[in-house]
């Protein structure tokens, strides 16, 4: 039989071994839960990284499809003021095949009208169609065409046509001082510039 002396030691011992066993697998333990975690951590930084790098991607993918939008919406915008500024000129400008037609009509009214008439007949013809002439006139004007006016003024080379330069005295330089063929426009812009002739 075993004396409580030996007995103790007998505890003892069997204490420090299971201590050490303990120990041994508590290090153990730690050391296979510090891998795990480093493990862990190392997994969870390379799908940070490749969420990062996704994000990266989806972002530029995202500013070029609102780069694309935008120049969509701006070439959506540009086509429709053109279409706009074009329905307007249209309308504002739809007279002008019309008028551009009756100018040699009106051009032969006015070398008819200058003619002298010799009797009765002549001047109630004359009359007739210096009425016509009139109306005319009056239909251009309605339309928005009107007559440039020359004689007196300025040259302008947007409105008039030099075909002769003289010198006289009675008129200022630069001036028109003859309408050879009368001038017309529709609106702001220009169907036919006078023929004139302009001092020098």
């Amino acid at each position: 039989m075993m004396s409580e002396k030996e007995l103790n030691q007998e505890e003892s011992t069997v204490k420090t071994a299971d201590a050490e066993e303990i120990e041994v697998v508590e290090e153990t333990f730690a050391e296979e839960s510090s891998k795990e975690v480093e493990n862990s951590e190392q997994l969870l930084q390379t799908e940070i990284e490749e969420l990062k790098k996704q994000n990266a991607e989806l972002q530029t993918k995202l500013e070029e499809a609102e780069n694309r939008i935008l120049r969509v919406q701006a070439d959506f915008e540009n086509a429709r003021r053109r279409a706009r500024l074009d329905l307007e000129a249209s309308e504002k400008y739809k007279a002008q095949s019309l008028v551009t037609d009756l100018l040699p009509a009106i051009d032969n009214f006015e070398r008819a009208l200058n003619m002298e008439a010799d009797n009765d007949q002549a001047k109630s013809l004359l009359q007739g169609m210096e009425m016509v002439y009139r109306s005319l006139l009056d239909a251009l004007k309605n339309a928005g065409a009107e007559q440039i006016e020359a004689v007196g003024k300025e040259f302008d080379p947007h409105l008039h046509q030099a075909i002769m330069q003289v010198e006289d005295a009675n008129f200022g330089s630069n001036i028109v001082v003859e309408e050879f063929q009368k001038g017309y426009q529709l609106k702001d812009r220009v169907i036919r510039p006078s023929m004139v002739k302009v001092n020098q």
